[in-house]
């Protein structure tokens, strides 16, 4: 394979040059930061609802907010060892759960101001925020080494892949390509789809 790429790379004189942009590399940063903030947020909710379940008659709702849970944990009064401890816990993983959401909001602003420092006017586009939008402009890099839409649509995993047989035309979802832009698209189509847009249309 090196020896391949070595070849084309000798013979393409007009191949683009990698280079690494600080500004991008940036961004990257702060989209992975930003990813393992709510995979830890959602880890924390999740410790704690199984907590709430044992303490709370009932249970907790499914999308628990610090405030729902604060509410639900001043309800409970357990008077065993067993119950006492599962609070202690509760709380515990609480004051994570606030710690993560304020983390998260800064998070989030840090995202906003690097994205509206690049120029991009992605997040004026319904359904995607600062978030969705640092994680495009990251992974993409450089927008023009797809010299078409359909080479970006195969990169991102969202160009359909023909599975025709004979004279049945038909095409299936790929499992291919960048999944994380694939899920910003994914999600900005669902919140597209639930108003009333152009996208919806």
């Amino acid at each position: 394979d090196a020896h391949s790429i070595a070849l084309v790379a000798a013979r393409t004189p007009d191949l683009a040059a990698v280079t690494e942009d600080g500004e991008v590399a940036a961004l990257r940063l702060l989209a992975d930061r930003h990813d393992e903030l709510a995979a830890h947020r959602v880890q924390t909710v999740t410790r704690l609802h199984r907590l709430l379940l044992e303490l709370v008659p009932g249970g907790a709702p499914v999308f628990l907010s610090a405030l729902q849970a604060r509410a639900l944990l001043a309800t409970a009064r357990p008077r065993d060892v067993a119950g006492r401890t599962r609070r202690a816990m509760a709380a515990e993983l609480l004051a994570d759960l606030v710690t993560d959401d304020r983390r998260l909001k800064a998070s989030e602003k840090r995202l906003r101001e690097a994205v509206t420092a690049t120029g991009s006017q992605l997040m004026g586009l319904y359904g995607l925020g600062p978030v969705g939008s640092a994680r495009l402009l990251a992974d993409t890099g450089d927008i023009t080494r797809f010299p078409t839409r359909a080479r970006f649509a195969s990169w991102n995993g969202t160009a359909p892949i023909d599975a025709s047989s004979g004279e049945q035309v038909r095409h299936r979802l790929s499992r291919a390509g960048n999944r994380r832009i694939n899920r910003v698209l994914h999600i900005m189509a669902i919140v597209q789809l639930r108003h009333d847009t152009a996208g919806r249309r």
